[in-house]
């Protein structure tokens, strides 16, 4: 029987295509391979370096969701990881393709967020020749991913996958970048010569608790401790840790304190969900238990937690145990196996001496939020116009949905709205990281739907956020992933602006910070959505319901674009604790 033809250039394949269902190109193993992950969507922005990609997607039933900018994309392969928990996969061309995509990856590498870059590149053939939108890819990607490598073989572009997949598994969760030269995409190979790790063989667990040892020693911490306080990070919903971080917080009856996309872990109200008495807690504690979260700007470098307590530290990256600061103890491993096997360990020597005294010190620390939350409600119930943007804020959590998620994209927006909105449940809350990157909203939003498409979706952006991924709000409409989009409009990028003017005065606080008047409700309308522009506090919640009913009615995004007092700032800003 004569050999079937195999293309070995893409001119060949264009012309060449094997009807033998054996000889696969290499575009065809990248889909075998992220579908081995488990990956059924992949964001991008079409190239001809990566069109074979898009062939083998098809073949695969991956769908391929094409945005207006691969920053976007990025972005987008984020918040499908993060809301999905498997693998986001975000595809680009070479050259700008990869380039415009590097903020996404970078807020995936501190965000702590498993996404698979696959970027093209020339042909092999053409190497350091001079080929269309030749860059050195991976010298750029590998600071900023845990993996970065370039696809040698058309035989070895599935196991490279499965090698990618695996390092952003390992420890702390994060990104992979994979170069693919075009000829080694394009060409065909036959499939026994193909190495193709079987899907579920080429893992080990990750589920870790580290030294049994050390969770006897936590447990008999906590046990013991009178004034406990535990505070949950990024890494406890990731690592889909929440149901043992919540077990344990009622189990022993211990203050939770959340931040990142730990928030919503316990709806607003519950005993042990506890929000604005974090700085009490951590001045007055006993034992303090930090779970998936570093001691960076956020947490005051660890600073701002009294020398004098007993600090525990849990991370699944061994290097962040115990970095900025001295800890008593550390756990390196999942979160949720730690937590698990915690409690399990103190439930067998339950004090019911310290429980009762726990109780006291939660009822301590609820009598303060209260008097924290009396002391913001005249902000939050303002009237003052132009609008106060903590009345929007207000105004955000009380719209809320039980299965609304909320996603905050902006400076001053994200911090401000921290003090009000409060998510129902978890993975409901998404915001930047501590990359700081503004234009992700446009991104998480299409990916939170076109992962949950029976729950609502709800961003808030500043305006200067919202001016730099907008546009892909045609690309969530395209989809039939529409969203709500409020824009909290200063006409400023405002969290900057306050620094400018506290350092150099108003004449030269103003310089590169000021926006046009944009009345972007007629954005949403262009698009065939609904679209309101609000100026008065008493406007808002119906604004917002209309903008619901809308959304409903049509498909379409919708956006409430809310006129907030350029002169309001958050603490934070005001403090500038962000340098501090």
């Amino acid at each position: 029987m004569a050999t079937p033809a195999i293309a070995n250039t893409a001119d060949d394949t264009l012309a060449k295509k094997s009807s033998d269902p054996n000889i696969v190109s290499g575009g065809r193993l990248v889909a075998k391979a992220l579908k081995n992950e488990g990956v059924d969507t992949i964001f991008t922005l079409c190239g001809g370096h990566i069109i074979d990609i898009y062939d083998g997607c098809i073949d695969e039933g991956i769908r391929i969701i094409d945005v207006r900018h691969e920053q976007v994309a990025a972005h987008a392969a984020d918040g499908y990881a993060r809301q999905t928990g498997k693998l986001g996969c975000v595809v680009t061309t070479a050259g700008p393709g990869c380039t415009n995509a590097v903020t996404g990856v970078a807020t995936a590498l501190r965000s702590e967020s498993p996404i698979l870059h696959i970027g093209g590149q020339g042909a092999l053939t053409q190497h350091r020749m001079g080929s269309l939108q030749d860059l050195p890819h991976v010298d750029m990607m590998r600071p900023i991913t845990k993996f970065a490598e370039s696809v040698r073989s058309t035989e070895r572009i599935a196991d490279m996958i499965s090698m990618a997949a695996r390092e952003s598994f390992s420890g702390a969760y994060g990104p992979s970048y994979l170069e693919i030269p075009r000829d080694v995409l394009d060409r065909e190979v036959h499939i026994d010569n193909a190495v193709i790790p079987k899907s579920g063989h080429y893992r080990a667990s990750v589920k870790s608790i580290g030294d049994p040892r050390d969770i006897e020693k936590l447990a008999d911490l906590l046990v013991k401790a009178e004034r406990p306080a535990i505070l949950y990070g990024q890494q406890v919903w990731s690592s889909r840790g929440h149901n043992e971080a919540i077990a344990l917080l009622r189990g022993l009856d211990i203050p939770g304190y959340f931040n990142g996309a730990s928030r919503g872990l316990l709806p607003p109200g519950d005993e042990h969900h506890f929000d604005r008495t974090r700085s009490l807690a951590f001045k007055n504690a006993d034992v303090i238990v930090v779970v998936g979260t570093p001691f960076d700007f956020r947490m005051g470098y660890g600073k701002r937690i009294s020398n004098e307590l007993t600090l525990v530290q849990i991370d699944q990256d061994y290097r962040t145990v115990g970095k900025n600061r001295d800890i008593s103890l550390g756990l390196v491993g999942d979160p949720g196996a730690i937590l698990g096997a915690v409690l399990d360990a103190a439930s067998a020597q339950i004090d019911n001496g310290k429980r009762q005294a726990r109780k006291q010190w939660m009822e301590k620390l609820r009598e303060a939020e209260q008097m924290a939350l009396e002391k913001l409600m005249p902000l939050f119930t303002s009237d003052q116009s132009p609008i106060h943007p903590f009345r929007v804020a207000w105004e955000l959590n009380e719209f809320l949905g039980d299965d609304t998620i909320y996603i905050g994209d902006g400076g001053d927006v994200v911090t401000i709205s921290a003090q009000a909105v409060r998510p129902r449940a978890p993975g409901q809350w998404m915001d930047p990281g501590a990359l700081g990157s503004l234009g992700v909203g446009t991104g998480f939003a299409m990916a939170a739907k076109l992962a949950n498409p029976d729950k609502e979706v709800m961003c808030y952006y500043g305006d200067g956020s919202f001016g730099m991924t907008g546009f892909d709000m045609e690309t969530a409409n395209r989809f039939g992933a529409p969203y709500l989009a409020v824009i909290g409009n200063n006409s400023a990028m405002n969290q900057i602006r306050y620094g400018q003017i506290s350092k150099y005065g108003e004449q030269r606080g103003n310089v590169g910070n000021l926006l046009g008047d944009i009345p972007f409700s007629q954005f949403a309308q262009m698009l065939g959505g609904y679209g309101e522009e609000v100026r008065e506090a008493s406007d808002i919640q119906p604004a917002l319901q209309r903008a619901r009913e809308a959304i409903q009615k049509t498909g379409r995004s919708a956006i409430v674009n809310i006129w907030v007092d350029p002169r309001e700032y958050a603490p934070g800003t005001k403090n500038q604790t962000m340098y501090k």
